[in-house]
């Protein structure tokens, strides 16, 4: 497959021609209108801070379907009496600054550079990033962000300080998305952490023909 370089034009190639890897394109930027057409495509930026713009498109695609989240017993009685409180939208750019600076195992810096936190709060501003934040005894401890566009979420990063407080945060508010409507959460690449919460694979083709059906 042909790797695809995009310059100033508003457009991203079909999401077939991305490579094994689920490698679709390189450039372009990171302005609002870029983002949004991105996400309405299934298509989500990650690249380091030294390198151009990477636009994924993976298949199989891993998501999780907010009526199969896995709660475990152990985790049920955290959601009762870990003495976490779940906020959504209170403290954004706290939540994308913590995942920015939360360590990953295997990544020696972070995806989240100045120009993607820069990005991301203004989506935020604009209404289509949302932030789920847990917090205890008044501090945020935990939480997670994304893009919400119709029925659809699409996550990018979490970060926990404390023991549950991402889990917390997480199953709490995929049950607050199945309330408001929301069928599907895209969790972009497989994790462990979210398997065992209930995401799964499903073919790129099926992932893309759900987000369609669920944006319009």
């Amino acid at each position: 497959m042909p790797l695809y370089f995009i310059e100033d034009e508003l457009w991203f190639p079909p999401v077939e021609e991305a490579m094994e890897d689920g490698l679709l394109a390189i450039g372009g930027d990171l302005s609002t209108d870029r983002l949004l057409l991105a996400y309405r495509s299934g298509i989500f930026p990650w690249f380091n801070d030294d390198e151009l713009p990477m636009w994924w498109c993976p298949d199989p695609r891993f998501v999780l379907f907010p009526g199969e989240v896995k709660v475990s017993k152990s985790m049920k009685q955290v959601m009762r009496n870990g003495g976490f409180e779940l906020r959504v939208n209170t403290a954004f750019a706290q939540v994308i600054i913590a995942c920015q600076q939360t360590p990953r195992e295997g990544q020696p810096g972070t995806w989240i550079t100045e120009e993607v936190k820069r990005a991301y709060i203004r989506l935020h501003e604009l209404g289509y990033a949302h932030s789920a934040e847990a917090w205890k005894d008044g501090t945020l401890v935990g939480g997670l962000y994304g893009i919400r566009l119709g029925k659809v979420f699409f996550g990018e990063s979490m970060f926990s300080k404390v023991s549950n407080a991402s889990k917390y945060a997480f199953i709490s508010y995929a049950a607050l998305l199945q309330s408001e409507g929301v069928e599907l959460i895209d969790c972009q690449v497989h994790t462990e952490h979210l398997e065992t919460l209930g995401a799964k694979m499903i073919p790129r083709e099926s992932f893309i023909k759900q987000v369609d059906r669920l944006y319009h």
